[in-house]
């Protein structure tokens, strides 16, 4: 008999009489001729609840031994259940024991705290929040997919070793040999020369997107960031459209476009695991998700953005001035105070953007945008990037980058240059928005923070 999951088992209208499932004991309870067991195969929040009688061959050898933590198979005879809250529970007619667990398995039926939880990463999907977590992210990668793939994008897989420097802010990791002294010695370089993880596939996606004019890429990306917040991570995943023949206009209506459709698709499809994290998590969070979905963005300039800030009489930790980046809690206060809605901001002052962003008439701005969202502030990054080549030249001479090392980059300005556009959205900042989970080490499978990289 094929197994069933409990996603599909838990949701059906009618009764299919026998099935057979697998899955991880969450709780157990012995009472005099027979045992409840609620097992759980992590396709869905719900549990199902296995009634195990002491009459069965097994039971002394499989289902007394079952402690919280073991994972069993059961086959037997669906029926509607006589407890509240559970449409069916299953009657066993044979219990297998597959793998035991010690009574001191670290996931018992109590609170714990999400710091312990980091500590046995390799155990934390088995409990309510991360299995939710991590299902609602495995739907958001899809919906990415899904909602490129239908406007005719390509998915391009960018290098994750590089050798150039995206942002131009140095925060990059080298990649070596375990052959060191070679390599201190400047005589040999695996590659050839130095390289590093990659911190955005941008650029190699802009030469895909100057041949094949819509591309997406998808993939991780790596800061040497020393920081230890509740937003940064060292390995992070982003997602990077590049569309030729666009300016910043159409750069910032995908972008906002991209959060309602990726917005929409978790409140259609998570609406389990919302539910429990809007109880669990964060209380005001469907509501923010539905006015989300519901209402327009709001756009700004950022010098109507840092006039609102100084004009709104808020004591801020990091001072509010011209020509400086706006920090999380700025960001925050436009989302969450002053507009409560989603804000994009564009046209920001040169001197704190990337090269590659395009110039504005005004020689004091670039065409970049950033999208904020309430809860966490900026969750997309993005610019119409320069297509000319004497102002492209001009800008890496200005921030100190060898022309050299960016002549292939280059080339796309000399053959067949377009006016082009493109953004960055950090997955697991879309994750923390969705969930309403605080911690960027709370949705990724395995954190890697200044110091940490265990598992």
């Amino acid at each position: 008999m094929p197994r069933i999951r409990l996603v599909d088992l838990l949701r059906s209208e009618s009764c299919p009489g026998k099935v057979f499932v697998q899955g991880w004991v969450r709780t157990k309870r012995d009472a005099k001729g027979f045992s409840f067991l609620e097992i759980n195969d992590g396709s869905c929040l719900a549990n199902l609840q296995v009634i195990a009688d002491a009459i069965l061959p097994e039971y002394s050898s499989a289902v007394l031994p079952a402690r919280t933590g073991a994972s069993v198979e059961v086959m037997g005879e669906l029926v509607a259940s006589q407890g509240k809250g559970q449409r069916w529970e299953l009657r066993a007619e044979k219990v297998v024991l597959t793998g035991s667990a010690p009574e001191d398995y670290p996931l018992q039926k109590k609170g714990h705290s999400l710091e312990f939880l980091r500590s046995i990463a390799h155990l934390r999907p088995r409990t309510n929040l991360f299995g939710a977590v991590f299902r609602i992210r495995s739907r958001m990668a899809y919906a990415i997919h899904r909602f490129f793939q239908e406007r005719g994008f390509v998915y391009v897989h960018t290098p994750i070793i590089t050798a150039s420097d995206c942002e131009g802010a140095g925060e990059m990791f080298r990649v070596v040999t375990m052959e060191r002294e070679k390599v201190r010695t400047g005589k040999e370089e695996f590659f050839g020369k130095p390289t590093y993880l990659t911190v955005s596939g941008q650029l190699e996606g802009e030469t895909f997107a100057c041949a094949l004019s819509d591309i997406y890429t998808f993939g991780p990306t790596f800061r040497a960031e020393n920081s230890n917040t509740s937003r940064h991570a060292a390995e992070f995943w982003m997602i990077e459209p590049e569309m030729a023949f666009c300016d910043l206009e159409g750069d910032m209506a995908l972008a906002e476009e991209l959060v309602k459709a990726l917005v929409a698709d978790a409140l259609d499809f998570c609406a389990a695991d919302l539910v429990f994290c809007n109880q669990f998590v964060d209380k005001e969070l469907i509501q923010r998700l539905k006015f989300v979905r519901e209402r327009s963005f709001q756009r700004i300039s950022y010098t109507e953005a840092v006039a609102l800030l100084l004009a709104s009489g808020k004591s801020f930790e990091y001072p509010v001035e011209n020509g400086v980046a706006l920090q999380a809690e700025h960001e925050r206060y436009l989302t969450e105070e002053h507009f409560q809605c989603p804000v994009t901001v564009y046209n920001y002052p040169k001197g704190i953007k990337p090269f590659y962003m395009r110039r504005n008439d005004d020689g004091a701005t670039v065409a970049a945008m950033d999208l904020l969202v309430p809860g966490i502030g900026e969750i997309i990054g993005g610019s119409q990037r320069e297509e000319r080549l004497d102002v492209l030249e001009a800008n890496l001479r200005e921030q100190g980058l060898d022309l050299d090392a960016y002549r292939w980059y280059l080339d796309l300005r000399r053959y067949g240059t377009v006016p082009h556009a493109g953004f960055g959205l950090g997955f697991e900042r879309l994750l923390m928005f969705v969930t309403g989970v605080g911690n960027i080490r709370d949705v990724i499978p395995f954190p890697r923070t200044p110091g940490v990289a265990a598992f």
